[in-house]
């Protein structure tokens, strides 16, 4: 069994962002969210998550309310404010720019792209 993926610096609070987008969940709700969508390549343990959505609220990014699971349970549901919108496509562009030229340098023979 191959290991999980490392998460780089700030890709955490990103793929939060982009879960919110969806629709509001809480820290579990989350984890499963990442881990599925990754198809077990991406696992993040909970204390990270709740210090990253801590961190986000903190930044008025997310904005969280009390509500019930699906099992019937109290949990914080966290939700996208506007500016964690507009935060999530500025850093998301940022993001997949990033990835796209490093794709390309790291494919390229020599280290410049064709």
């Amino acid at each position: 069994m191959k290991p999980t993926l490392p998460l780089f610096k700030g890709t955490l609070d990103l793929l939060i962002l982009k879960a919110l987008s969806v629709e509001p969940m809480h820290g579990y709700g989350l984890a499963v969210w990442m881990e599925r969508g990754s198809e077990g390549e991406i696992m993040v343990e909970d204390s990270a998550i709740y210090q990253a959505l801590r961190r986000l609220e903190g930044r008025r990014l997310v904005e969280a309310d009390w509500g019930q699971t699906a099992n019937n349970r109290r949990a914080r549901f966290y939700r996208l404010t506007p500016e964690g919108r507009r935060h999530l496509r500025d850093e998301a562009q940022t993001w997949l720019r990033y990835v796209e030229w490093v794709g390309t340098l790291l494919k390229s023979g020599d280290g410049v792209p064709a």
